[in-house]
């Protein structure tokens, strides 16, 4: 007999449904993720193997609709999700439903866990103004969040990315995703992004391909660029000294988007990198670390 051994990335799964009359059950399914371990404020990427005879695949996790794209280099459907912060521990469901010709139709749910996070403190002293802005500067942070709330608005239904990720620059990373930030000795927010070191004139690649959706002068966030890449997914580059890129331009994967500098709420020249998915900040590490099909 074979020793037992259970795949960490598929936890249980259950055929649900199959809505063709006289139908057999559907072979070979089978889903994994990554990373194997999830925790709140992870991205996830899905892979799905499916019967042959699906020609859609669509999902639902943690209450938000997913949509799969099918891969000839995997020979599954794969598709990107997002754990808040504000996730709790516990076992969450993937439900995945499939159609094809003639009115076929096939559901599986699979149990995924979810794991707690522990993110650090961290200090920081930055101007006055950027802890306790004074009043003549609410305009210009009313103005910088009127901005971003379009931008966000304005995403591309279907996804404009493919393959993996790239770092934005090739330098070292500080600052930890997650980490409660006490600025002046006042706590203020989480850090939700990846710091890169890098001084003045940096350049700063296009992560993947998308659509310019934001390249203008912010309050806390200083010069900054946003880019789309469907689905509800964007990265946001912070604290930029120069722009190469103007709002609605179409970027490709590595394309030189702008300059780092220290603009903003910052100690100093950095780029502040960001991924943001359907209104949630995301680990940017985990996502640079995914290995979707074709990459």
């Amino acid at each position: 007999m074979f020793p037992f051994r259970p795949r960490l990335s598929i936890l249980c799964f259950l055929l649900l449904t199959i809505f063709s009359a006289g139908a057999a059950p559907p072979a070979k399914w089978s889903a994994q993720w990554e990373p194997t371990k999830l925790v709140n404020g992870s991205p996830v990427l899905f892979r799905v193997t499916a019967p042959p005879w699906f020609t859609e695949l669509k999902g639902n996790f943690l209450g938000q609709e997913l949509s799969f794209r099918s891969s000839k280099a995997c020979h599954c459907w794969y598709g990107f999700a997002g754990v808040s912060l504000t996730t709790k521990p516990g076992t969450y469901t993937l439900r995945v439903e499939g159609k094809g010709a003639v009115g076929k139709e096939a559901a599986m749910s699979y149990l995924v866990r979810v794991s707690a996070a522990h993110y650090p403190t961290s200090t920081i002293k930055v101007a006055p103004a950027f802890v306790e802005p004074p009043k003549e500067a609410d305009p210009v942070i009313a103005a910088a969040d009127t901005a971003k709330k379009q931008a966000f608005s304005a995403t591309d239904m279907n996804p404009l990315w493919s393959g993996a990720f790239e770092r934005p620059m090739d330098t070292e990373t500080s600052g930890v995703f997650g980490s409660a930030r006490v600025y002046n000795g006042k706590k203020k927010s989480q850090h939700l992004g990846l710091d890169f070191r890098a001084s003045t004139g940096t350049p700063v690649h296009a992560t993947n391909a998308g659509t310019v959706i934001l390249a203008r002068p912010l309050y806390f966030e200083g010069n900054c660029v946003m880019l789309d890449h469907g689905q509800g997914l964007i990265t946001v580059y912070m604290h930029l000294s120069e722009f190469k890129v103007k709002e609605g331009d179409k970027v490709a994967a590595g394309q030189l988007i702008a300059l780092s500098g220290g603009t903003g709420r910052s100690t100093g020249p950095h780029l502040h990198f960001a991924v943001r998915w359907r209104g949630e900040y995301l680990d940017p590490r985990t996502l640079l670390e995914l290995h979707p099909p074709g990459s």
